[in-house]
């Protein structure tokens, strides 16, 4: 009824409409050329008859039609690739950015191919992990020239999340310190660190992975001002950091799994008896089968603090 309505909308006594209504339906090309080809095939027409009949123009009847993928393929090729540079621009900003780099190319022609890419929806991007270099795995020759810095993660008998801070020097594989707590951010490893410099000196390097907090702004800045190099790991490769992972597997089989916590305190003090041992009395295999202590021992000082006497 709506379209009879619209026909007879404005016809006087008399009128009819027969002859539809007075908007013509636009025709694409592709109908017009299925058309003609009928009219030649079927109807015995001329290719100019049927092409006048139709209106379409003999150019575009022996033209090759081509598909919209083939005609728009360099605006989807300049869109791809300032997509993979800049994944959270829009559409203006992405039209802005083509004509500076100086592609004239048709806002609505743009929009159009834009839209049929999908950029139009919400896209989601995957973090990127960063680019990182292989760092040589060997271990140094004297103390202070590359600490390994991890966390490590667990559960308390009610539930409770908590972790640890792990921080060795590779050169006698001497554990300086387990910071334990339900949360340890960047400052506050900052402030784990900054004590363990003023009773062991400070390190060359740090070898570490790609954690939030490793590397957050106040932190790296933090070892810029300290003059203290990271050598961070390739992303998904923890053998690089074998020298603490192999302590943290240690850890877990001897305090973290062989008690059952209720609270922080009680790790805090079966870590800092269990250090004592670790670093004085437990053979190590790779140090010639003797205790970090013994191998490359420290100064009296930080003698004292792992014993206890500052702690």
């Amino acid at each position: 009824m709506q379209s009879s309505n619209g026909c007879m909308r404005g016809l006087g006594s008399g009128e009819h409409c027969d002859s539809g209504c007075s908007e013509q339906k636009t025709v694409r090309p592709s109908v017009k050329r299925q058309a003609v080809e009928i009219l030649v095939k079927e109807h015995g027409l001329s290719i100019v008859r049927a092409c006048s009949v139709v209106r379409l123009s003999r150019t575009a009847w022996y033209r090759a039609p081509r598909s919209s993928m083939e005609r728009d393929r360099g605006v989807v090729e300049v869109l791809n690739e300032i997509v993979a540079r800049k994944p959270r621009w829009g559409f203006w900003k992405l039209h802005d950015r083509l004509r500076i780099e100086g592609h004239r190319i048709n806002h609505k022609r743009l929009h159009r191919v834009y839209c049929a890419m999908k950029l139009n929806l919400p896209r989601r991007t995957k973090r990127r992990p960063p680019h990182r270099l292989r760092q040589p795995l060997a271990a140094p020759g004297g103390l202070n020239q590359i600490w390994a810095v991890d966390f490590m993660a667990d559960t308390l008998y009610d539930g409770r999340l908590f972790r640890t801070f792990n921080v060795i020097d590779e050169g006698n594989r001497e554990v300086l310190g387990i910071e334990v707590a339900t949360s340890i951010p960047s400052p506050r490893v900052i402030r784990v660190m900054e004590q363990l410099i003023e009773l062991h000196g400070k390190p060359q390097a740090l070898r570490l992975d790609n954690g939030s907090e490793f590397t957050s702004i106040a932190f790296t800045e933090w070892c810029q001002s300290q003059a203290i190099e990271l050598r961070f790991i390739q992303p998904g490769k923890p053998d690089q950091n074998a020298f603490i992972e192999r302590f943290n597997k240690t850890y877990r089989e001897e305090v973290l799994s062989a008690y059952v916590f209720e609270s922080l305190a009680q790790i805090r003090e079966v870590t800092d008896s269990w250090l004592v041992e670790y670093n004085e009395e437990r053979p190590h295999e790779s140090l010639g089968r003797v205790p970090p202590l013994t191998y490359l021992p420290r100064t009296p000082k930080v003698l004292a603090w792992v014993a206890g006497g500052e702690s």
